[in-house]
């Protein structure tokens, strides 16, 4: 019996005081065991670890819940922990925040997801709706990440992102004409100047300078006054619309794409049809590779819509 009741006491204490505390000895329980009480030096004595995966999830009070920072790099970072996903106004009525039950939603640095329209807000709440019970997946929300990148990154790294999208400008993927003199890139040379002479047209027409096509692997360099246009432009964004743009340079290798969907250009179809323009010649004339080709292209494919879609709601579109 006395046994039996030191179980109860502990799970009582444990339920009571919460997991990681001393729990107790069963003497406690036990008659005339008063003078066994606070011996933490016993052998009899119970520690109940916090469990690793709950250590990993997030931080949580009673009016607030912030992801781990391996939210942007982890597979599943801990069990569904809320109920229902919604949105409301920000607390100084300036944008709008994403509710997980009761508490508002915070990024891994501990600051308030404040987002600039409700449209954004609930499409992120869509994503946290749509967690399964076993575990929250970082990897099937990307509108999320994308908005923490635009909360926390974009802000005090603002100038290198920038000096980082211009290095590489002159090495676009649109400025890269392949040669037409041979039979194994005639076929490539044709399609882009198809498709991507139009956008060189409208850099030109939009910008005012014509750029400059060339044929060589490590590229040429544009004209300085192209260059400080387009920096001028991008140093005129928004954090949220600068962090949209670097996405889809980064997936596009190319500044030019994104740019053209900023100015409403380029939709998301014709944008993926330009950045696999020469692997979909090579394709269509060798075959597909399973497991390599059609993975690359969903890849793309989810990078790019998801920085677009991002870019739009932001805008309230």
């Amino acid at each position: 019996m006395a046994t039996l009741a030191a179980r109860r006491l502990l799970l009582r204490r444990w339920v009571a005081g919460g997991r990681g505390r001393l729990l107790g000895t069963a003497a406690e329980a036990s008659p005339g065991g008063e003078e066994a009480r606070g011996g933490c030096g016993s052998e009899g004595a119970i520690y109940v670890k916090k469990p690793a995966a709950a250590a990993a999830v997030t931080t949580r009070d009673e009016t607030s819940v912030a992801m781990p920072t391996s939210f942007m790099t982890g597979s599943v970072v801990g069990k569904r922990f809320y109920r229902d996903a919604t949105v409301r106004r920000a607390d100084d009525g300036n944008g709008w925040t994403v509710m997980l039950d009761y508490r508002t939603l915070k990024s891994p640095a501990k600051r308030p997801l404040k987002l600039p329209s409700r449209a954004l807000a609930m499409a992120i709440a869509a994503e946290w709706e749509y967690q399964e019970s076993d575990g929250i997946r970082p990897f099937s929300m990307p509108l999320m990440k994308l908005a923490c990148t635009a909360l926390e990154r974009v802000p005090v790294t603002r100038a290198k992102v920038i000096d980082n999208l211009m290095k590489k400008f002159h090495q676009d993927l649109v400025f890269c004409r392949s040669p037409a003199d041979s039979e194994l890139t005639i076929g490539v040379h044709q399609k882009q100047k198809e498709k991507i002479d139009p956008i060189l047209d409208w850099v030109k027409t939009e910008f005012g300078f014509k750029p400059v096509v060339y044929t060589t692997f490590f590229g040429g360099k544009q004209e300085e006054g192209l260059t400080k246009v387009v920096e001028t432009i991008l140093k005129k964004t928004t954090d949220f619309e600068l962090a949209s743009i670097d996405a889809m340079a980064a997936a596009a290798h190319s500044l030019v794409i994104p740019l053209a969907i900023f100015r409403e250009r380029l939709g998301i179809e014709e944008a993926i049809e330009l950045i696999r323009l020469e692997e979909d010649h090579q394709v269509d004339r060798w075959g597909l590779v399973e497991g390599g080709h059609d993975i690359d292209i969903a890849d793309l494919k989810a990078q790019m819509s998801s920085a677009v879609v991002f870019l739009r709601l932001t805008r309230g579109m």
